[in-house]
């Protein structure tokens, strides 16, 4: 036992059941050998500044040589699978863990309202760990998605005991998730209040399957105009912050300031691990978080890993030995981290693994494709003096989603021939390569638009198209013109910069680019009639036409 063997007179045993799963999932993952036997304490009370109190289960090494300690504070419980997933595999590596239900969740006081007390309650808590005589004074945070949030909350004021953070799917700017593209990101807001707003009433099975079908159980409050009040239908328990995120539709507004840890990525010196997923909802917040650390004159140790996965299927079997390795390392330090290089990317198409030295590892080159009469993408600029291609985007009959950054089983690489068979989805397709072409970064598509309504989306999207003419989605990215852009009826040039990526289009293979008014209900409809999204009834259709001949060269560069 470790030296405080009497503190931990309320902890019991790990149960039989649990221990058997946890070893199978040690197995399973990959994991190192456990290191030790595990004690938890239920319900361990820390108090907060306001006197409200929060709940947490401590995962005890049976250990005689002191440990360090991570925090992982969560909103979804203490219980499956945060228990089995996070919580046991690290307390069995050597850890305390401190697993803590964030304000106004699974019994802990006070209401829970994304991001508003992180950082206050994250310092509570390691003012109260400060406290604990089985905390050694090293700490460290990991955790995912939400959990990934809570995390940079406490860094924008790191203390001096926290050594290093794993970082998973996570999120520091819960205003540019709802709109970083410009409409709102309305299944994976709307689904994850309903998530927020159920789970404490159905237990995690029911849960499970509540998010499994939610897609379908969810569509009526998607399709209700106006998007104000839709959490009202869905019978769960309150969660206000729905209308107020529709109402506020600009990221940058004052209103978003107290969900915004921006900062963090400025003041955080600790050696961090990042992993993300292609097809994750929160791939760019995670590049963006790479991308700051690295670029300050700060020696920290920083690596990042994305994979082909969604927000939902992160494999574990690579995340966490990636994990405990890299906490072994910077929190215990048993062991230099084994990486090749600081940036390791799942190649899409090849199907392989890259290690990198940066991301992305730019060389300079760059290849164009123009579109072209006839849904065609060539290399050579079009000869036509006047071309153009058209369609129209009915906001009662919107354009909708398939696959992509949806926290849905449904999300990430799907076929697309159905959606591209409507008469509202444009594409323009390249001959078979002759070669395989690989590209790594942000895809930029120009487009040179006339459009009978300026109150517009444009969604563009690359896909990889193979022999047998499957269509299968790459990347995307969508925009949202207004009235302000340019009148209506006036050529407008349109810079669209897609989602990075990194995929490599075999032989044989088509490049192609989709171009549409939207993707819904990944993304609230534009209704047209220049109503606020909240509030807004009428619609208006929308007409435009791309042009793409010799005096408007609409292209795609990789």
């Amino acid at each position: 036992m470790s030296r405080s063997t009497p503190a931990f007179s309320e902890s019991k045993p790990l149960e039989a059941r649990k221990n058997a799963t946890s070893t199978a999932i040690g197995r399973l993952l990959g994991l190192p050998a456990k290191r030790n036997k595990v004690r938890v304490e239920r319900a361990v009370n820390v108090p907060m500044r306001d006197g409200v109190t929060l709940l947490a289960d401590h995962y005890i090494p049976v250990t005689h040589e002191p440990a360090p300690t991570i925090l992982i504070r969560c909103p979804y419980g203490r219980g499956f699978p945060y228990d089995l997933m996070t919580g046991l595999p690290f307390a069995e590596r050597g850890y305390h863990v401190l697993l803590q239900s964030t304000r106004g969740t699974f019994g802990s006081g006070g209401t829970h309202r994304p991001g508003a007390d992180e950082p206050n309650d994250a310092q509570d808590t390691v003012a109260w760990l400060r406290t604990q005589d089985w905390f050694d004074g090293r700490l460290a945070t990991a955790g995912g998605s939400y959990l990934g949030f809570t995390q940079w909350a406490l860094a924008m004021d790191p203390p001096p005991e926290l050594t290093a953070m794993v970082v998973m799917i996570g999120v520091h700017d819960l205003g540019l998730a709802g709109y970083s593209q410009g409409p709102l990101d309305l299944f994976n807001i709307l689904s994850w209040c309903d998530l927020l707003s159920h789970q404490e009433q159905v237990g995690p099975m029911r849960g499970l399957l509540r998010m499994v079908r939610a897609e379908r159980r969810l569509a009526p409050v998607l399709n209700r105009m106006p998007l104000r009040g839709a959490m009202d239908d869905t019978s769960g328990k309150a969660t206000p912050w729905f209308d107020e995120w529709v109402d506020h539709t600009d990221p940058n507004d004052p209103y978003w300031e107290p969900y915004r840890m921006a900062d963090a990525l400025q003041r955080s010196t600790v050696p961090t691990l990042l992993i993300g997923g292609w097809h994750d909802f929160f791939l760019t917040q995670t590049l963006q978080q790479y991308a700051s650390l690295r670029s300050r004159n700060v020696d920290v140790d920083v690596a990042l890993t994305i994979g082909p996965w969604t927000h939902l299927n992160v494999d574990n079997k690579i995340a966490m030995p990636q994990a405990i390795a890299w906490l072994d390392a910077h929190t215990a330090g048993r062991a230099p981290v084994r990486r090749d290089a600081p940036v390791r990317v799942f190649v899409g198409g090849a199907k392989q693994w890259q290690d990198h030295q940066s991301w992305p590892p730019d060389d300079g080159r760059r290849t164009t494709w123009y579109l072209q009469k006839d849904g065609r993408l060539a290399d050579s600029p079009p000869t036509a003096a006047s071309s153009t291609t058209g369609f129209r985007y009915d906001p009662k009959n919107p354009t909708p989603s398939v696959g992509g950054r949806l926290m849905a089983l449904s999300g990430g690489a799907q076929d697309n021939r159905k959606l591209e068979a409507r008469d509202d989805v444009l594409v323009f397709t390249t001959d078979p390569l002759t070669a395989p072409f690989e590209f790594h970064g942000a895809p930029v598509v120009e487009l040179h638009i006339t459009s009978d309504n300026a109150d517009a989306d444009l969604f563009a999207r690359i896909c990889d198209v193979d022999p047998v003419g499957r269509s299968v989605n790459v990347t995307d990215r969508i925009v949202r013109c207004t009235a302000q852009d340019t009148a209506p009826g006036h050529v407008r040039t349109v810079r669209i910069t897609i989602d990075p990526a990194a995929h490599r289009f075999l032989a044989g293979h088509r490049v192609r680019l989709q171009v549409s008014g939207g993707a819904f209900p990944r993304f609230a409809r534009n209704l047209g009639s220049g109503e606020a999204p909240g509030t807004g009834t009428k619609t208006r259709t929308t007409t435009h036409l791309i042009h793409h001949d010799t005096a408007h060269l609409s292209a795609l560069t990789l």
